[in-house]
């Protein structure tokens, strides 16, 4: 028996992963490989071209505000055809964005609202497909396992992208790293929707999209309407992180490489993150880790508000990178558990994750909204501020989360065994 298989037969069988799981996370080691090296650039990208915050908030705020829409007709696919159909236009059509902007070059600027739409239009199918996936292709005995694992393999793409990107950079002259560092993303794109294929499609004889009825469920399911807007608050400081600190450690190094090398010192922190929750993630904890996550942004932020240089910006995120992946799994897998519950028995989580993505999707064009229009009228010194509000407001998650009765109950009968509640 060699050491592969001794390690599978650790692992209890009902925590291991199938092969369509395996392969998912392949995929998205691609996707976001490409992700991380272009998505932090292309900010830089315009900050070098424009030297305008109002510019690269609002190229998000069209990403982001087109992407309900989009996620909207995503979910339809999902459900009159396959999750595989919409999850491959979405790799295949950032393969083209990226492709687009390479030929477009320093012309982005001047379309960057086309941009910023097809961006958003590109990545809500890419999302609506993936986390319908994750959904199918994880169980309640295995999720918690699989989203960590998933964490660790999206965070490792991102350690290494970026590091790559800001080399290939720092190594051209001009805007031409660029160009190259685009041009590699759109090949992994075009991988990973080879890769898809190794996926079968899994066609439902449910077909009915239910999402005109959603505002019924939300007046019926309290607890699934305080989850949704746990989302939003979960949004107002993600928009924000999305794009400001590569231009603020920018601004302060001059240095793309630099910005890059920085990303693996984040990227391996939020890996030691993961293995943590894989190892220690258990529902009743939840709770715990938000409020944990929440102080952690917040002790992070202080550091900005006390004063902007390396060490603060660099502090910053070094806590960011810690507490984002503890929020973000105990979030989306308290979520999961919840789509479970809903009526229907499984039907609803297509439209469960539309209603997901819509609601963090407002939450991120708020933050940005509010961040470029104080820094429009009260210059630099607001950025810190606005980011300490986003962050204090991460403590309403701990609420929103409310486990439902049965949940309690079980939870209290699994101590009483001394078992965790792990699934």
């Amino acid at each position: 028996m060699d050491w592969k298989e001794a390690r599978r037969l650790a692992i209890p069988e009902e925590k291991r992963l199938s092969k369509d799981a395996i392969v998912s996370q392949f995929i998205h080691f691609c996707f976001q490989f490409g992700a991380s090296m272009s998505g932090v650039f292309l900010s830089l990208y315009l900050w070098r071209l424009t030297h305008s915050l109002w510019i690269n908030g609002m190229y998000n705020i069209f990403n982001y505000g087109a992407a309900p829409f989009a996620y909207a007709l995503g979910g339809l696919i999902i459900k009159r055809k396959d999750r595989m159909v919409t999850y491959r236009f979405g790799i295949a059509f950032i393969a083209l964005f990226y492709l687009a902007v390479v030929f477009a070059q320093e012309r982005v600027v001047d379309y960057y609202v086309l941009f910023g739409l097809f961006a958003g239009i590109t990545s809500a199918f890419y999302w609506a497909g993936y986390l319908t996936l994750m959904y199918d292709v994880s169980t309640e005995s295995n999720r918690i396992r699989y989203l960590a694992i998933n964490m660790i393999v999206f965070t490792l793409a991102g350690l290494i992208g970026p590091a790559l990107a800001g080399f290939i950079i720092s190594h051209n002259e001009g805007l031409r790293g660029y160009t190259i560092v685009f041009a590699i993303a759109f090949f992994m794109f075009l991988l990973a929707t080879l890769g898809s294929f190794k996926i079968k499609s899994k066609h439902s004889h449910h077909k009915a999209y239910y999402l005109k009825f959603v505002g019924l469920l939300m007046n019926k399911n309290k607890r699934w309407v305080k989850s949704l807007f746990g989302f939003s608050a979960m949004g107002i400081l993600q928009g924000i992180m999305l794009f400001l600190p590569s231009i603020l450690l920018f601004q302060i190094v001059g240095r793309e490489d630099l910005v890059g090398y920085l990303g693996v010192l984040y990227a391996s922190l939020s890996i030691l993150t993961g293995l943590f929750i894989s190892r220690y993630g258990r529902e009743e904890r939840a709770r715990l880790f938000l409020v944990i996550s929440t102080i952690g942004y917040i002790a992070g932020t202080l550091f900005l508000v006390w004063n902007m240089s390396l060490f603060t910006v660099v502090a910053f995120m070094v806590i960011y990178s810690i507490c984002s992946p503890l929020q973000g799994n105990t979030v989306t897998s308290f979520y999961f558990r919840l789509i479970g519950t809903l009526p229907l028995k499984g039907q609803l989580r297509v439209e469960s994750v539309v209603m997901r993505e819509t609601f963090l999707n407002w939450g991120r064009v708020l933050s940005i909204l509010l961040l470029i229009l104080t820094y429009q009228y009260i210059g630099s010194e607001s950025l810190p501020w606005v980011l300490l509000g986003a962050a204090v407001f991460q403590f309403i998650l701990a609420w929103l989360l409310e486990r439902s009765p049965e949940d309690r109950k079980s939870v209290q009968t699994n101590a009483g065994h001394g078992v965790g509640a792990a699934k």
